[in-house]
């Protein structure tokens, strides 16, 4: 069954890494958190095929949230799909939410090697490319990793076009306008990016902060019910059991983006607001129920974590990383919008800005200094520091200072949320956070 694609919008960046492996042996896996838009990238992807002449009835479309596949197992999938096969015609395989399927991996496996196919599959846990799976498909397989909207997209998405205009000393600059071709500010637009985020689903809301919400908790929900706690029910484990202790914790990492903290933080902030039993006189300590719940955190995409590199010793540290929120409109669900900590929401736009353009990021630390982000793809690598502004001399001398530190001769750069200047201090670039999000 192919779902109708009408009124989907493009999501051109990670198409074309689906079409670019089109026909290639790897099985297509598509992660990330739910509804950031899996589902609509798989209809896509099916109204490329219909346009460059692929028959529907190549095209087996199944979704694994539907009650129609609900009680399948795996031999009555197999029995679906083999059922279909068009002898001597290419077929076109995708499975949205796969992972809701026990042992679904042998299917798939078996489709590799009974027909003529090309195969997609989407899920919303690591779980799914868990180091089993990836064993039983010896490397067979290529992830593609979506993230919620860009700002980018969130202005397209929302009706708003971009242009280029010259200013009078020459500078390029991007400007937005409205359906009338009005101008319109980029911070009143930026703005509503912080509040709302990039979930795809808030495009039909008409940015209405009673609409958003609901939508968001459903997103919430579904990430703690079906992908934390119903999957280590179906995995048969006992370690994440605590729908409220869950929850304290996702409310720390979300105060906390862009901090430095451990494990042990969390613990020891749990166990004296009495969340947590400190067992750590019986042999058992709390850090481990904590490293369980983060973990699971971290295979629902909800979270992400980046280790901090020691520059000079040329090494990955493993002490006092840090987490970003996939999204800020989610944790403006969390915590409620803070118009006084939008420093570190920044950052975080800034890192799930850099991971969308395919870079290896770390922390840095350069002697007592810290710098926000190394970015690394092939043989680039940028040194980034983040920060609202850069006026005040203090804030200057702690930016630049940082970059300073660091001797050799790769890029760096600052990006600065509100600044009248782009030029360039001691071979540092100064980057408008607007221009760097757009280009």
């Amino acid at each position: 069954m192919i779902i109708s694609s009408e009124n989907l919008k493009p999501r051109e960046l990670y198409l074309k890494q689906l079409i670019a492996f089109q026909d290639t042996e790897p099985v297509k896996v598509i992660t990330g958190i739910r509804r950031c838009g899996k589902s609509s990238l798989l209809k896509l992807m099916q109204k490329h095929l219909l346009e460059s002449g692929k028959e529907p009835e190549q095209i087996i479309s199944m979704n694994f949230e539907s009650m129609e596949y609900r009680d399948m197992d795996v031999k009555d999938f197999y029995r679906y799909v083999k059922e279909r096969i068009l002898p001597g015609k290419r077929m076109y395989l995708f499975f949205d939410e796969l992972q809701r399927l026990d042992k679904w991996e042998d299917a798939v496996n078996s489709f590799r090697v009974d027909f003529d196919c090309d195969i997609y599959i989407t899920g919303s846990n690591a779980y799914l490319l868990s180091s089993e799976y990836a064993t039983y498909l010896a490397g067979r397989y290529v992830e593609i990793k979506l993230l919620p909207l860009s700002f980018k997209e969130f202005v397209n998405f929302h009706g708003f076009g971009i242009s280029d205009r010259k200013t009078l000393t020459g500078e390029i600059r991007k400007r937005a306008y409205d359906a009338n071709g009005e101008p319109v500010e980029w911070d009143e637009l930026f703005d509503a990016y912080m509040h709302y985020g990039g979930m795809p689903g808030t495009i039909d809301t008409g940015l209405n902060q009673d609409r958003v919400i609901p939508l968001l908790d459903g997103v919430y929900s579904t990430v703690v019910v079906r992908d934390i706690l119903e999957r280590e029910r179906r995995r048969g484990q006992r370690q994440i059991t605590d729908p409220v202790l869950l929850r304290k914790i996702i409310m720390f990492l979300a105060d906390n983006i862009g901090s430095s903290i451990s494990l042990n933080s969390i613990s020891n902030t749990l166990v004296s607001e009495k969340m947590l039993e400190d067992r750590s006189k019986h042999g058992k300590p709390a850090i481990q129920t904590i490293a369980a719940y983060v973990g699971a955190l971290l295979e629902s995409y909800m979270f992400y974590e980046i280790k901090r590199f020691d520059i000079k010793g040329k090494e990955e540290l493993k002490t006092l990383g840090k987490y970003y929120i996939v999204d800020p409109g989610l944790r403006n669900y969390l915590l409620g919008y803070r118009d006084m900590d939008t420093g570190h929401m920044i950052e975080n736009i800034v890192y799930f800005e850099l991971l969308r353009r395919g870079y290896d990021i770390a922390v840095g630390k350069a002697g007592n200094k810290e710098i926000d982000f190394i970015a690394t793809k092939d043989e680039e690598k940028i040194y980034y520091q983040v920060t609202e502004e850069m006026t005040s001399e203090t804030t200057r001398e702690r930016e630049l200072g940082s970059l300073k530190t660091v001797r050799d001769n790769y890029e760096k750069a600052v990006i600065v949320s509100r600044t009248n200047t782009t030029s360039s201090v001691e071979g540092i670039r100064i980057i408008r956070l607007i221009d760097f999000l757009l280009n």
